[in-house]
């Protein structure tokens, strides 16, 4: 089974740039987009956002230039979740949508940035904390996950061109990469493209706005529970054609059946 991800800086540039016409090539069970920066009913009723063969699922923001994220699927899912439920809200200040199937759950995340002041990385850190506690919660559960995203977070040395340069930015704080420690180390779930791929030169993320100008960082993933962490079999960063400022996660799983 190929699941795609990919970060896509607005929805309408990257299809100018043959995104969908990509996509419809890749033969993906699951397509998860994020940073859509366009409104659901434009894009629900406009052929050009659609996908042959799949049904689509888009979870927007109310401002139509921020957040947005997309689930592309084959097959139906059995039910779709907006958000990951906190009572306190701050599962919205990112956006977090999941396709539930038969056995499977996928999620599509991005993750707010936590750059500018104090109050971004405070909101920031509202999200992570109360995304890990949904995570281990739901450990709990005979389900296996795959979330799929933009992060905003770059784990460790090898995910930073030039790391000694970024320690005190958002993204690559301690405090940041500390809870992917936890997530991995002590909650169980795994990043399924380092099962496959451990390079030193994989980047996915370029700040400056263009791949290839300064320093690159790997911040978009999937993130699988423990009980896929066997069934990794292929995983890429897409470069071959640039379609946003990140470059599409593809990974292959040895799944028959969601």
């Amino acid at each position: 089974m190929r699941l795609i991800s990919a970060c896509v800086d607005g929805i309408h540039q990257a299809s100018e740039r043959g995104l969908f016409a990509w996509l419809q090539e890749q033969d993906a069970e699951i397509i998860c987009l994020q940073d859509l920066r366009a409104q659901a009913p434009e894009l629900e009723d406009n052929p050009t956002f659609q996908l042959d063969g799949y049904f689509s699922y888009f979870f927007d923001s109310p401002s139509p230039q921020t957040n947005g994220v997309a689930i592309y699927t084959r097959r139906a899912p059995k039910a779709i979740m907006f958000g990951f439920g906190l009572a306190s809200g701050e599962d919205m200040d990112g956006r977090y949508l999941q396709a539930d199937f038969d056995h499977t759950s996928i999620a599509c995340l991005l993750a707010p940035t936590g750059a500018g002041d104090n109050a971004a990385r405070e909101l920031k850190s509202r999200f992570f904390t109360g995304l890990q506690s949904q995570l281990l919660k739901i450990t709990r559960k005979r389900r296996n996950y795959i979330l799929c995203g933009n992060w905003q977070i770059a784990h460790q040395d090898i995910d930073v061109e030039n790391p000694e340069n970024h320690g005190q930015e958002p993204g690559f704080l301690a405090e940041e990469r500390q809870w992917f420690d936890q997530l991995y180390n002590d909650i169980g779930y795994a990043d399924a493209f380092r099962i496959s791929n451990t390079d030193h030169d994989e980047f996915s993320w370029w700040p400056s706005g263009e791949i290839g100008d300064g320093d690159a960082w790997r911040t978009d993933t999937q993130i699988i529970s423990k009980a896929l962490v066997n069934q990794v079999e292929y995983a890429v960063l897409y470069k071959a054609k640039v379609f946003s400022s990140h470059t599409p996660v593809i990974i292959d799983y040895d799944l028959h059946e969601l």
